[in-house]
């Protein structure tokens, strides 16, 4: 990808959380058969204020903190989110107009589902190798949708994760990637319905599974490399079981998925998640490691690559433990709300 990387990361999780008991009372169920079924205890609840915009923004910001560039030195900006604000009207004009970009820029929004950022990263990949642009921005944001009373609502989160790409001495370098997607319909919203509606039969194997290891091999077989051989790794995580089971699978060990697992803490953010343990493993990675990232997203697909940490990245980590930025510090500085606080600040009620 001639040097093609990270030059700049950034992650907003709002500090408001939920337990999953809570809702589990609400809805007469045993709380500690949900919480063990899925393996989260709590998860991100926006703020009342808080959509798929303010989280981008807020992630961008801090990716603009550690870039070595000015707002105006990106020149493609792309949000993937599944819940954009508006049917008709660009989520990534608002941010770009907010971080002071200027107009001589790319602006796109996209979406497929939660896979819809790494998808964003492949095509700035595209566009910087191929020297359309020095410098790109990709955010996935999201306010995870889901109907109460619904499977959804134990695990749907808010995050938002940015990553600055570039040439110009990336701190994480893109070493490979590449896809692999069906028509498999396990996950949907029609256009004027307010929450989504899925397929649990299709949600495992022909699903998450089938795409998530598809992916997977085929990169591994493209580097031909083994998963022994890679540092970490980290997979879309839509519970806590499915990201452990995808990485026995394709051979990897606990110890090398472990410091991406944010799902345990605050749920599924639907387009941040990938990138929520991408960032999470990248606080803690040493110059010189590899880490394999294979997202996913319903519909359905999946993204896998192959990043490789350069020595900047010590200098992004000191900055943001300085900061507060840190995905962990940010996990921990959180405030509890009860299920009907959850409603109102969702504006479900």
């Amino acid at each position: 990808m001639n040097n093609v990387g990270i030059v700049g990361y950034g992650v907003y999780i709002p500090r408001f959380r939920v337990k999953l008991s809570d809702i589990a009372k609400a809805w007469k169920k045993d709380p500690e058969e949900v919480v063990g079924s899925l393996g989260i205890e709590e998860k991100s609840v926006p703020g009342v204020d808080e959509d798929a915009v303010t989280i981008a923004l807020e992630s961008a910001l801090q990716s603009l903190a550690a870039f070595q560039g000015k707002p105006a030195d990106i020149k493609a900006l792309f949000v993937g989110s599944e819940s954009h604000p508006y049917a008709v009207n660009p989520t990534s004009t608002t941010v770009g107009e907010l971080l002071g970009v200027g107009n001589d820029y790319l602006a796109v929004d996209m979406e497929f589902a939660c896979k819809a950022a790494t998808a964003g990263i492949q095509a700035m990949a595209g566009l910087i190798a191929a020297g359309e642009v020095q410098n790109g921005l990709v955010i996935g944001a999201d306010t995870a949708q889901s109907k109460p009373h619904d499977a959804l609502e134990y695990t749907s989160a808010a995050a938002g994760v940015s990553c600055i790409l570039g040439s110009r001495n990336p701190a994480v370098t893109l070493e490979a990637f590449c896809s692999y997607s069906s028509d498999t319909p396990d996950f949907w919203r029609r256009d004027g319905v307010r929450y989504p509606t899925h397929a649990g039969r299709f949600t495992g194997e022909p699903a998450y599974f089938a795409h998530v290891l598809g992916a997977s091999h085929r990169l591994i077989d493209k580097i031909h490399i083994q998963p022994a051989d890679i540092t970490h790794c980290v997979f879309h995580m839509p519970n806590a079981r499915f990201p452990r089971d995808a990485a026995k699978r394709v051979g990897f060990n606990l110890r090398q998925l472990a410091p991406s697992l944010t799902v345990d803490l605050i749920g599924n953010p639907y387009s941040a998640s990938s990138l929520l343990g991408l960032a999470a493993t990248l606080d803690e990675a040493k110059p010189g490691e590899t880490i394999f990232m294979a997202s996913y997203g319903s519909g359905a697909g999946s993204d896998a690559f192959l990043w490789r940490v350069n020595e900047g990245i010590v200098e992004i980590q000191e900055n943001k433990k300085r900061l507060g930025q840190l995905v962990c510090q940010q996990i921990a500085d959180k405030t509890y709300i009860d299920y009907i606080g959850y409603l109102k600040q969702t504006h479900k009620i």
